[in-house]
């Protein structure tokens, strides 16, 4: 028989001391994305757990140098809705990377990780700068791929 391997406290509060870099120069957003998202639930590890909290931290440096492939820079739409009349506001892509290229990441993780209250905290834990600085030195953060 097989044993299931989950989560403890001590293993939680390791994994929440844990920070990665992220260097966004170059990478594709979408399968970026995907592996930040994998970081911050905490599949990656094998005490994986659903219902708490075991991802580590990330740090994401050199956002707006981030690259998407294709067609989509000028075809694709980001939609949100104000919440009034007439107030239906569209994004295109490039736009939202000459802005705000940390919104767009902050969005693209979002969206991928699970619609519940365990999400918003592990977004919480996503920090995302358009340079090549973070004032995160403090947490020793190590180096993803």
């Amino acid at each position: 028989m097989t044993k299931t391997t989950l989560a403890t406290v001590a293993t939680r509060h390791a994994a929440m001391n844990t920070w990665r870099v992220v260097d966004a120069k170059g990478r594709t957003l979408g399968r970026m994305a995907t592996e930040i998202a994998t970081i911050l639930m905490g599949k990656h590890r094998p005490d994986y757990t659903p219902y708490m909290l075991v991802g580590e931290g990330v740090i994401v440096i050199n956002a707006a140098q981030v690259k998407v492939t294709g067609d989509k820079a000028a075809s694709r739409e980001y939609t949100y809705w104000t919440g009034y009349q007439g107030g239906l506001r569209r994004i295109k892509l490039e736009d939202y990377l000459a802005k705000a290229p940390d919104e767009l990441i902050r969005l693209s993780v979002r969206r991928m990780l699970p619609k519940n209250q365990l999400a918003r905290r592990m977004i919480s834990r996503l920090k995302v700068y358009s340079g090549d600085a973070h004032p995160h030195a403090a947490q020793k953060p190590t180096a993803h791929k």
